[in-house]
């Protein structure tokens, strides 16, 4: 059957599985978005771009099929800029459809070199460059996003678009590469730093998030404690010995046990400043290894003992084997970390619900600590949870836990407020089992507030918590030392009535009693709810003071 290229490009990506598409169409896009939904890919539409890229970022960091994003040529690709920069910082296997100008409309206003755009900002360009070529170059870029974990700028040249095809081929999704198997002698040395550490902690990234058993079985082998940077927060939920995040967002006793430890092993995980606090996490004699299939990331942050170029999985299960064999360093299985003590200590909560603080409540606003502590408790505990940027973000991110690994989007690469409840729009969709919970600052909830109409279209169940300070918190605490705070400080704004405006529910919460409309919702989520929580000043979070030092 006779078609088109725009056409057949929306087939070719159904063919290969994608999930969900999101987008804001124009004419530059209108087929190809069309030809995804005639072939049964789901689609939402945005009110802006850049909603729409971080909907797509939320929604492939959780499901198991790579998010779609479809933009107009030129002004739709640069609306979509920085949700698409926070995915590819954080390798979200993504495909961005982008219309472009034909080759020969130099004139044209839309006109831009979106493949330079695309690499500035770490996605990977790609393009269609003719009905002949047009199965291999989506299958390229599909391949790409998916087995490189990566996000692609598939451009669509409108004259490329428009050209006819003879005929649709069905295709098949070329299959995954192998995992890369660590060299055995890297497995031998790290079983031998395993085997002489005494208190060892195994802390899983986003390079880990498929690895947890595997891990997790290493580790009670080891006598090693687990921990996770934020982006994999969940994905030892339930182990005993389950730290938490590791970093900024720590709770005392779980600082105290990652700063204690003897071998410090990061698996998939970058080791970064803010998962290693600076490296004050690091002690002076702690051994440091890093696994990663990337070679480029061994290393990359801070220096290591041991980099084992390596599947995080794979790695895990051949070391408890070279500990388990006739000729490994193991011996018998030990304790290591995993005391009667630690264990007893772990048995009340590494959490900070858990963690007494004096409340910081009065005039008229609620501790950000203890309205958290209550969503907690009263919200279901089937959630996704997805934070925004500010310098609120260390209470959802810390108080509201999560069942597992697919229970949190944190878009935090890119450092850029007002992704937070786009993202959240995106986890719904990938985990509709799930209640989705969105935290976000007041400065964040406006500059996303036009999808508040794409949450309520959407009609799933959400609840949208606005940290509300009337400021850009993170400027007024951090960056002021007794500077004019007229810049950065609002007056008071009621955006429980702006949501209703939307078609949510609005409720204000000023202290913790009135989230008594918060619970009863919650027993029966319906529609959006969004809570006004006009918070008390905390003197300025000293996760984000952290985070700041590496600017």
């Amino acid at each position: 059957m006779s078609t088109n290229v725009a056409r057949l490009v929306g087939s070719v990506l159904a063919d290969l599985g994608v999930g969900h598409a999101f987008g804001v169409v124009g004419s530059g896009n209108f087929e190809v978005t069309n030809a995804l939904r005639e072939r049964g890919v789901p689609y939402l539409a945005a009110r802006h771009e850049g909603g729409a890229a971080s909907m797509a970022d939320g929604y492939a960091r959780l499901a198991d099929r790579p998010g779609v994003l479809t933009v107009h040529q030129g002004c739709g690709l640069t609306n979509a800029v920085t949700g698409i920069t926070e995915a590819a910082k954080s390798r979200t296997p993504m495909i961005v459809l982008a219309a472009e100008t034909a080759a020969g409309a130099v004139s044209s206003n839309f006109r831009i070199d979106q493949a330079a755009l695309a690499a500035s900002v770490g996605a990977v360009a790609e393009r269609v460059h003719g009905p002949g070529t047009a199965v291999a170059d989506v299958t390229r870029a599909w391949r790409t996003a998916v087995h490189g974990r990566r996000t692609v700028v598939l451009n669509l040249p409108l004259d490329v678009q428009a050209a006819g095809v003879d005929d649709v081929p069905t295709v098949t999704a070329p299959p995954a590469p192998g995992p890369v198997r660590p060299d055995p002698a890297a497995v031998e040395a790290l079983a031998g730093r395993i085997a002489a550490s005494r208190r060892p902690v195994f802390v899983a990234g986003r390079g880990g998030r498929g690895a947890g058993p595997e891990i997790a079985a290493l580790a009670e082998r080891s006598g090693a404690l687990l921990a996770t940077s934020a982006v994999a927060n969940g994905l030892f939920r339930g182990d005993r010995f389950d730290l938490g995040i590791s970093g900024g967002f720590s709770s005392p006793l779980t600082a105290e046990l990652v700063s204690g430890a003897d071998l410090i092993v990061g698996f998939g995980c970058a080791l970064n400043m803010w998962t290693m606090r600076h490296g004050s996490l690091i002690g002076p004699e702690t051994v440091v290894v890093q696994v990663d299939d990337d070679p480029a990331a061994l290393g990359a942050h801070r220096p290591v003992h041991l980099g084992v170029h390596g599947d995080c999985a794979a790695t895990a299960r051949d070391v408890l084997a070279a500990l388990d064999g006739p000729d490994g360093p193991g011996g018998a299985a030990r304790s290591g970390y995993r005391t009667d003590e630690v264990a007893a200590r772990l048995a009340d909560g590494p959490w900070w619900n858990l963690h007494p603080t004096d409340d910081l409540a009065g005039h008229g606003r609620v501790d950000p600590r203890e309205l958290s502590r209550a969503l907690d408790r009263l919200l279901p505990a089937e959630r996704v949870v997805a934070v925004d940027s500010g310098n609120f973000m260390g209470y959802p991110s810390a108080y509201l836990r999560v069942p597992d690994e697919r229970g949190f989007v944190f878009t935090q690469a890119f450092q850029s407020i007002g992704l937070g409840l786009p993202s959240g729009i995106g986890a719904a969709l990938a985990q509709p089992d799930r209640l989705a919970v969105v935290g976000t600052g007041d400065g964040g909830f406006l500059m996303a507030v036009a999808e508040l109409d794409t949450a309520v279209r959407l009609g799933r169940p959400m609840l949208v918590v606005v940290y509300d300070d009337a400021a850009y918190g993170a400027e007024v605490h951090h960056f002021t030392d007794g500077a004019d705070l007229g810049a950065v400080t609002f007056p008071d704004t009621d955006l429980a009535a702006l949501a209703r405006g939307h078609g949510a529910l609005g409720v204000t919460v000023r202290s913790v009693a009135d989230l008594d409309p918060v619970a009863a919702w919650a027993r029966d989520p319906h529609g959006v709810m969004v809570v006004d929580a006009k918070v008390a000043d905390d003197g300025g979070s000293w996760w984000l003071a952290e985070a700041f030092r590496g600017h």
